[in-house]
């Protein structure tokens, strides 16, 4: 009888969360390629919710990635290919000590200035292990809130691409990288 109840219980529990852990994916259609980002909305649901606000009201469409270091982020989601900053809408509450996320590679975080609090639609992709971003005792980090599942070629080619100055602005590619839309799926069976 126990073996029965708990063979019931172990097939209940492989049946009822098979959907559970699904999670939105979205494909960041580039200039280089497309770029698919898993999003974490059980760990980072504030940022999640925002990312995907401005991605499905269409404010991602002709942006670029403005800023691009080798070897540690791509970042974009703020400017048009002329270095003009979008209208962004409020900031957001910073979610890197909530969610214990860490800006690994492949990971996708919301950039900020100074003030924790103060992302908005800018996003970087991590290119390596960037633990010095992470929230620390007394210090708040980069909220992570998805992650590269397809696409990584295409972020390693956005990285290595020749770099200059403008205006105040460095890092920034000599040949405008357009995230030309993105699209959002419903979700994907979880991959972690």
């Amino acid at each position: 009888m126990r073996i029965t109840a708990f063979l019931c219980l172990l097939l209940s529990l492989s049946i009822a969360p098979a959907h559970a852990g699904d999670k939105p994916v979205v494909t960041l259609h580039t200039s280089k390629g497309d770029i698919r980002i898993e999003l974490l909305p059980d760990r980072a649901p504030i940022t999640v919710e925002n990312f995907l606000n401005y991605a499905k009201s269409g404010f991602y469409d002709g942006t670029i990635f403005h800023r691009v270091i080798r070897r540690f982020v791509v970042q974009g989601g703020g400017f048009t290919a002329d270095m003009a900053e979008k209208p962004n809408g409020e900031p957001i509450v910073n979610e890197s000590k909530a969610s214990r996320l860490s800006n690994q590679r492949w990971t996708v975080a919301m950039a900020r200035t100074d003030d924790p609090n103060s992302a908005r639609s800018q996003f970087f992709i991590n290119l390596r292990m960037n633990l010095s971003l992470d929230a620390r005792m007394g210090r708040d980090g980069y909220a992570v809130f998805g992650h590269v599942i397809d696409g990584q070629h295409v972020v390693r080619d956005i990285s290595n691409v020749r770099t200059q100055r403008v205006g105040d602005f460095e890092d920034v590619p000599m040949e405008p990288i357009i995230l030309e839309r993105i699209s959002i799926s419903k979700a994907s069976p979880a991959t972690k």
